[in-house]
């Protein structure tokens, strides 16, 4: 249909990249725009290796590479943003790293999620290591108003994200406050609710709240 499909490797959900040649496998059946190379949770050394191992390993699949950020520390972090600037097609940057919780601020974990990563990018781009020239693309979401402040600082090379948010707080009957967004996250994985049957209620919950997510993605 001429979209452009990003291909994610399943971290999230299974705690560790899905089996390397299966997913190589995959990828030349359904030839997806993009896809995100295995990496490891937190891992500086261990993703950038892996990145390294996979393009040499698979060296004719279709589609352009997605690296995604992965550390400890803020120098971690920068380090494999770094060599993902210089290796990757596409660089991604997750919602829940344990870092954040030290640098960001809020009173429970998922604000601190937020401003965690707003401040990660705004650091990035202070210590001119940011480069605006390599697309990004935002994994997840702890809270959706998190996307204001890209707009509102014109970050124009974040282009992409993938969340549920707006559909499993629907599904949950969360009702998004207008681009205020939400206090809380929904529990539970999409994943896990694809079966479903959804009630009228909850599809009118989703449709505003997919509403009032483009409105906070797109200022």
């Amino acid at each position: 249909m001429n979209r452009e499909v990003l291909l994610d490797n399943s971290i999230f959900e299974l705690g560790k990249a899905f089996d390397s040649k299966l997913f190589a496998d995959w990828i030349s059946k359904l030839e997806p725009s993009y896809y995100i190379v295995p990496d490891a949770l937190e891992q500086c050394e261990e993703t950038m290796h892996n990145f390294i191992d996979f393009t040499e390993t698979y060296t004719d699949l279709p589609g352009l590479k997605i690296g995604v950020v992965q550390g400890k520390t803020y120098n971690e972090l920068a380090d494999c943003y770094k060599f993902m600037v210089d290796c990757a097609d596409y660089i991604a940057i997750s919602f829940d790293y344990s870092y954040y919780q030290m640098t960001g601020k809020g009173n429970s974990k998922l604000e601190r999620m937020m401003t965690g990563r707003q401040r990660l990018v705004s650091t990035l781009i202070d210590d001119n290591i940011w480069c605006w020239n390599k697309p990004v693309h935002l994994l997840g979401c702890s809270l959706p108003q998190e996307f204001k402040l890209y707009t509102r600082q014109h970050v124009r090379n974040i282009r992409s994200l993938d969340t549920s948010n707006p559909i499993m707080a629907g599904i949950k009957g969360m009702r998004y406050a207008g681009d205020l967004g939400l206090n809380h996250k929904p529990t539970g994985l999409l994943a896990d609710n694809l079966d479903i049957e959804l009630t009228d209620d909850q599809r009118t919950l989703i449709d505003y709240n997919i509403k009032s997510f483009k409105q906070i993605i797109n200022g």
